[in-house]
């Protein structure tokens, strides 16, 4: 008998089915990969079987029993527990690490009624012991790093002891010491009978660890594929075409210099070194996880100040005090983590996708503070276009789209004004093959500004950049084979 077994499941939403008659089973002791495009249906089933969404039609059993759960406390007492992509599902700010990975205990009152600061650390403790991390418990989990505050909910899920534990982009944010230590501690799991539904759109992760493939697309499962998994089938499978066809098209010439950096340093310690962009190009920084990647994104957009060096933008010395700043100048940036950074909370008004791009450019757009013609909706309707956004309309909410074109829509953002030069931090986070590739092609197409990404994914950085190099210690070299040989698989033939 298989530990979970879900049946024609089916969930619309208005004319849209995200689901359309999904079936799988997992046994117990196993890992198995659910891949597919943003908007195939993956996260509106992690949904139903977290207890956050309700099916329309079609079963679920979980250990022979009829499995329908109402809200995610009664799918973990049922033995499934869920850690999702976005790190603000995990705790908020303001809350100790200790007590965000005990949240759950205090919400179903499993704790005593009286209950002392050092009992919650033991409690806590012993929590990161099975998980195998090593967390400061006293610290706001507002002040923690993206890798750890996923790492904090990765924890609580293991502490919690689930029987099918699923895990949407876990190692998004971790570098790659952070994500073999994972992954150890999964096939450990594994071996304990443990069973782990895994999403990823990163195929060195899923060939790590995964024992089986499921591929979604359109709602249903299409592709079914065992271990050693055939990932090049595998994704023209979920992206319904060849892989030849979906790779971006030859490589612009480099024109003139758009943006210098000279002698710069992030940190008054670290080494100093020089950097220019040119028109037409787009340039990767690639390393580890607090290499000092991010950094140096942020002192070229004006939030935050380099220990020394100078910039120069288009022949004149360039020195941002703010984002504004920046933006005046023609500097755009994604920052890594958009839900926090680039959206708008759901709750607010302007959270569609039109209110989205236009964002930033509102006193350009409309001056004198009159909201007066159609400015942002035209803007909207030219990106859902050219973006492939799925999307039902320019005035959608984007919290109702999938991850990918979420991206797209805070791509499109800075493609709505001219700029020279582009920075995107993690762009890819989050965002499958036929995804990815629109917004390569988008970056790629403009030949009037530079683009400058910083990934931790090398395999990222080879696919989309002309020019690559390797952050280390807050300095910057140029990348050969050895230096990208970090990366789970090294460089591709």
């Amino acid at each position: 008998m298989p530990l979970l077994r879900v049946d024609q499941l089916r969930r619309s939403f208005a004319q849209t089915k995200a689901l359309n008659g999904v079936s799988l089973t997992i046994q117990r002791g196993e890992i198995v990969a659910l891949m597919g495009a943003n908007g195939a249906g993956k996260s509106t089933l992690v949904k139903i079987l977290s207890g956050v969404l309700a099916a329309d039609s079609g079963t679920v059993q979980m250990k022979g029993h009829s499995f329908a759960p109402r809200s995610p406390a009664e799918a973990a007492r049922a033995g499934i527990v869920t850690v999702h992509q976005s790190t603000d599902l995990v705790a908020a700010a303001g809350q100790t690490v200790a007590d965000a990975l005990l949240l759950n205990r205090f919400a179903n009152r499993s704790l005593p009624f009286f209950v002392s600061r050092a009992g919650i650390r033991k409690q806590a403790q012993a929590m990161l012991a099975i998980a195998g991390f090593d967390l400061p418990l006293d610290r706001d989990f507002g002040d923690l790093s993206a890798a750890d505050r996923q790492l904090v909910g990765i924890a609580r899920a293991l502490g919690n002891r689930a029987d099918l534990l699923i895990l949407d982009e876990p190692t998004a944010s971790l570098s790659a010491s952070e994500s073999d230590r994972l992954f150890e501690i999964l096939l450990r799991l594994r071996r304990t009978g443990l069973a782990i539904l895994y999403i990823s759109h990163r195929t060195a992760d899923l060939a790590a660890i995964a024992d089986r493939a499921l591929v979604m697309r359109g709602g249903v499962v299409v592709g079914a594929f065992a271990r050693p998994i055939d990932f090049d089938r595998a994704i023209e499978t979920m992206i319904g075409r060849s892989l030849e066809s979906a790779r971006p098209g030859e490589r612009t010439a480099r024109g003139e210099a758009v943006f210098t950096l000279r002698d710069a340093r992030l940190l008054p310690d670290s080494p100093a070194f020089d950097l220019s962009l040119h028109a037409g190009e787009v340039v990767a920084i690639t390393g580890v996880l607090g290499a000092g990647k991010s950094s140096l994104l942020s002192s070229i957009f004006g939030t935050q100040p380099l220990a020394q060096g100078e910039m120069v933008l288009d022949g004149w010395r360039y020195a941002p005090k703010t984002a504004a700043d920046a933006i005046v100048a023609g500097v755009a940036m994604a920052a890594e983590d958009r839900q926090r950074s680039s959206l708008m909370p759901p709750s607010w008004p302007g959270n569609s996708i039109a209110a989205t791009i236009s964002l930033p450019h509102l006193a350009r757009w409309y001056r004198h503070g009159f909201l007066f013609g159609d400015r942002e909706k035209r803007e909207a309707d030219k990106a859902i276009d050219r973006l492939h956004i799925k999307a039902s309309g320019p005035l959608a909410s984007i919290w109702t789209l999938s991850g990918g074109n979420q991206q797209k829509v805070v791509l499109a953002r800075w493609e709505a004004e001219p700029s020279r030069l582009l920075l995107l931090d993690e762009p890819f986070q989050g965002v499958d093959v036929g995804a990815r590739q629109d917004i390569i092609q988008a970056i790629r197409s403009r030949s009037d500004r530079a683009t400058l990404i910083a990934t931790s994914d090398p395999e990222e950085a080879i696919e989309v950049a002309d020019r690559i190099f390797v952050m280390d210690r807050h300095g910057l070299v140029a990348a050969t084979p050895d230096r990208l040989a970090f990366a789970p698989e090294g460089l591709p033939a």
